[in-house]
């Protein structure tokens, strides 16, 4: 396709996906708004996940095409049937003088700055709450971002609620109708849409956003707390049925639609024809006790703050799953201000869902690879006390690890080279000359490695088996780890680091181009 035709198909109602094939990193320099990253080594992992119905038009893109090229015959063998590229790739695009993005959940940081300035977010700078701190003001402090980015670093005295969990657990720490309530992020984003979540509650509390979040307090010379664990573990009967009458308040103002478990279990039945994403937005303790089979996890602040991760073609029908009403209808009412209309809720949650007789599955589910099965079959495999062996005889195999770069850096294989698997066939013949070296490749489960050794042995390499059971199993033969970048094959650009870990600079030329967003200004871009 063009990028004419993309721009058209992009700007109509029409189910679509535009997925960029690029790494992390490289989408974050600049993209076509919009576009979902899905990086080619996830294609088999993660494509039927956001994309059900095979008969979608998909867009492949990428820098030049040749990655497009690459994965154009693995889409439609998964069994796709409207697969194009973007002709030339972004390189065309560009020169057509199409504009690109920077950035990475851009929608989504543009809705947080649509929502301050429209919604009238309060907000109170660093240094200000440092004196609330100091003075012993009433208040509580809350970091709605993810668990493990609060225990990286929290404003002092704050307490781990992500954004889907506000509503339902405030009342636990908020006990008085004047205590005020202070809600932080990382940077803005979630701080805004937090703080509004509450606001839409009608609590008669003060409640403001801190300004530029964990950033902005560092910039001002302030010190983070680290390692902090406090989090409202239980909740409630009171603080429950306060969320669900002020979410029953929120369905009716935002008209958010509710599906009943059976015409559920007959939307999913039917999403190889209709594009479904079954969303379970609470948290993952709950998530991994028990939720509908075929859900993927998405904490609501999550499905808000990172909504192209989850969510591919913004006209499918997005369900969203909770223990009731409350979580999920707060995602979807903000969902629904997104752009996404197809948001809804199952009714009665997952309670009802049982009682209906539905399937429920526990833990993680991580379901094989498109193509494992086949690809396990073409390539021998190693145990691991085999591959030790052979690293101290006379002919050494070279291991190659295919994770992503820094689950290699945490540890690999001592000895093992490091290779992107998206851009295993193009960096191949400089990076591994010789087809008749005896080749092992791993990663940490084995998954990755299999499709890559698969990859290699129909280029022609001779001799390529498979590390069984991966790095994992490595390990649990109590066999040494190897730690770092040693030996890096390609560019490391499939991860990217968050702005607090690389400076003061990064920082501020962060928080500059988030209140540099416009939604309304990014869309003309990309339809030019």
């Amino acid at each position: 396709m063009t990028g004419a035709e993309i721009s058209a198909l992009m700007a109509g109602p029409s189910p679509h996906a535009v997925l960029d094939l690029r790494e992390r990193a490289a989408y974050e320099g600049g993209h076509i708004f919009r576009a979902t990253n899905l990086p080619r080594r996830l294609l088999e992992f993660r494509l039927s996940q956001l994309v059900t119905a095979k008969r979608t038009p998909i867009v492949l893109c990428d820098a030049d095409g040749r990655l497009a090229a690459l994965a154009l015959p693995a889409v439609r063998a998964m069994g796709f049937t409207d697969v194009r590229v973007l002709d030339g790739g972004l390189e065309a695009w560009r020169r057509e003088g199409r504009g690109t993005i920077t950035g990475i959940n851009v929608p989504s940081k543009a809705f947080g700055e649509w929502a301050l300035h429209t919604l009238g977010t309060p907000q109170i700078p660093p240094h200000e709450l440092q004196a609330w701190i100091d003075g012993g003001r009433d208040m509580v402090i809350v970091d709605s971002r993810t668990p493990e980015e609060y225990a990286r670093g929290c404003i002092p005295g704050a307490w781990s609620m992500p954004g889907g969990e506000l509503m339902l657990r405030i009342s636990e720490l908020a006990k008085s109708p004047k205590t005020t309530i202070v809600v932080h992020c990382g940077g803005r984003t979630r701080s805004y849409i937090g703080a509004e979540s509450l606001r839409r509650m009608g609590l008669p509390n003060p409640i403001v956003a801190l300004e530029n979040g964990t950033m902005g307090w560092e910039l001002a010379g302030l010190t983070l707390e680290r390692g902090a664990g406090r989090r409202v573990a239980e909740v409630s009967e009171a603080s429950r049925t306060r969320a669900a009458a002020a979410a029953l308040l929120i369905a009716k103002e935002d008209g958010i639609a509710s599906i009943a478990p059976a015409d559920l279990t007959a939307l999913w039945d039917r999403r190889a024809e209709e594009n479904v994403a079954l969303l379970d937005v609470r948290t993952r303790e709950e998530y991994e006790a028990g939720h509908v089979a075929g859900a993927a996890w998405a904490p609501g602040g999550q499905a808000v703050q990172a909504t192209d991760e989850y969510i591919a073609v913004r006209a499918a029908r997005v369900v969203l799953v909770c223990d009731g009403s409350g979580r999920s209808i707060m995602t979807a009412a903000w969902l629904k201000r997104m752009g996404l209309p197809g948001a809804t809720v199952l009714a009665g949650g997952l309670p009802a869902w049982q009682a209906a007789g539905g399937a429920v599955e526990t833990g993680h589910p991580d379901p094989e690879p498109w193509g494992y099965a086949a690809a396990l079959a073409a390539v021998g495999t190693l145990a691991p006390v085999e591959l030790s062996a052979a690293l101290n005889g006379a002919e050494v195999p070279l291991v190659l690890n295919v994770d992503q770069s820094d689950v290699y850096a945490r540890g690999h294989v001592p000895g093992a080279a490091w290779l992107c698997r998206s851009r295993l066939e193009l960096k191949a013949p400089q990076a591994l000359p010789d087809r008749a070296r005896a080749l092992v490749l791993t990663c940490r489960d084995g998954r990755h490695s299999t499709l890559a050794a698969a990859a290699l042995a129909r280029l022609g390499y001779a001799s390529v088996r498979v590390l069984e059971g991966g790095t994992q199993a490595w390990e649990r033969k109590g066999l040494a780890l190897e730690t770092g970048k040693s030996r890096l094959l390609d560019e490391t650009d499939d991860v990217v680091l968050k702005p607090y870990e690389k400076g003061r600079e990064a920082m501020e030329a962060y928080l500059k181009w988030e209140v540099d967003l416009d939604p309304a200004a990014l869309d003309a871009a990309r339809s030019r």
